[in-house]
């Protein structure tokens, strides 16, 4: 992990803190041995303070679903390169993240799992998410169809053994051979079961959902599309109440509207907005592997190569935060609750609040809501 120094000792001055119960206008926070000690309004107490300047004070960024950052992705059997991958992703706010694995056979990916566990253990990454194999080759998008598979009882098992409790969720097609079973098994097992790439009817949706099925992949995108007269999976999920809804809040995988309507109806307990980054996210344009295909990254929009098909993004979790307030009309304080708290609540971590005793996990964003600095765990992290 990149920081600069260890932890420090300091109350956060002079900035409007987005707490729990509200906006402090005049807040501060004070920082305690990698902790939050206090957060209050007004005259902060005495010790060393740093003065944040009128910036706002939000919870750091919580990304259930990326696939990698720095030019590094999350299949890599190096740590090291992981690790970048991870920094590249906290440099922007983000100080709790989940290692997305895109389809592969079982075996390279029980070992892409295997390979991830210490990281996890050591607290890099909160946990592994396995988008795929057992997807829709209808609606498969960067994911090779050759590789697709059902979601039989030994392939899951085996993936979950591989992980030794580090595999925090599954995306999951229900309409495929043993779908509503895989689910059923994941949650008794402890792992949230998440729908997406899915080409699923809403009359095929419910039965998963009555499994345990509590997230909805990246809504709209990888899924039959909404209509009138058959709602799929984008009508079940929005609208069940034990359904939390990812959003890529890229500006190019949802409009706005869509963004703001879904949003809406789910509401803070419900919304959540991911990265679903690739690699590329904080290099640039090039060509890049995500699965063992190529994908081309032209103006920050990766597409499968020779196709239109998108493959991830370039997104890091502040633009996201920036695009849902500046452009899709929510608040700051549900962007707080769709970056950072409802994430956390998600995969059943004590972060993603400002409030005292939790870890001092914070990101200081200008009027802009740019970030200026970041804190993760009490310590600054390195530009």
């Amino acid at each position: 992990m990149s920081t600069w120094g260890g932890p420090v000792d300091v109350t956060l001055t002079g900035g409007r803190v987005v707490t729990p119960e509200g906006v402090l206008d005049r807040g501060w926070i004070a920082v305690r041995d990698g902790l939050i000690a206090a957060v209050g309004d007004g005259a902060p107490p005495d010790g060393p303070t740093t003065d944040v300047n009128g910036g706002w004070l939000v919870p750091g960024f919580v990304d259930v679903h990326c696939h990698g950052g720095g030019g590094e992705a999350f299949t890599s059997a190096d740590p090291a390169r992981v690790i970048k991958a991870a920094n590249a992703h906290r440099r922007h706010g983000t100080t709790t993240l989940v290692a997305s694995l895109v389809s592969r056979p079982i075996p390279e990916l029980s070992d892409q799992v295997r390979a991830l566990t210490d990281l996890v253990s050591d607290g890099v990454l909160a946990g592994i998410h396995l988008e795929g194999p057992f997807l829709s080759a209808a609606r498969c998008g960067a994911h090779d169809p050759a590789i697709l598979c059902p979601p039989d009882r030994a392939s899951l098992d085996r993936l979950l053994t591989a992980g030794d409790g580090a595999v925090k969720m599954i995306t999951i097609a229900p309409e495929l051979d043993h779908g509503v079973d895989a689910v059923r098994h994941l949650v008794d097992n402890g792992v949230l079961a998440a729908i997406g790439h899915t080409d699923a009817t809403e009359a095929q949706i419910r039965p998963a959902v009555e499994a345990g099925a509590t997230v909805a992949t990246h809504l709209f995108n990888g899924m039959r599309p909404l209509h009138h007269r058959e709602p799929g999976p984008i009508g079940a999920l929005l609208d069940d109440e034990r359904v939390t809804v990812e959003l890529i809040c890229d500006l190019v995988h949802l409009h706005p509207t869509a963004v703001r309507l879904a949003a809406r109806h789910a509401g803070t307990g419900r919304t959540v907005l991911v990265t679903d980054a690739i690699a590329a996210a904080g290099v640039g344009d090039g060509i890049y592997d995500v699965g063992g295909l190529e994908v081309r990254v032209v103006d920050g929009v990766p597409t499968l190569a020779g196709g239109a098909s998108l493959a991830g993004s370039t997104l890091t979790m502040d633009a996201a935060f920036r695009n849902a307030v500046t452009s899709c009309g929510l608040t700051v304080e549900e962007a707080v609750h769709a970056t950072a708290t409802r994430p956390a609540r998600l995969l059943g971590l004590d972060v993603g609040r400002l409030a005292p005793g939790l870890s001092a996990d914070i990101v200081v964003l200008d009027g802009d809501f740019k970030p200026r600095d970041v804190m993760s765990r009490g310590a600054w992290v390195k530009d």
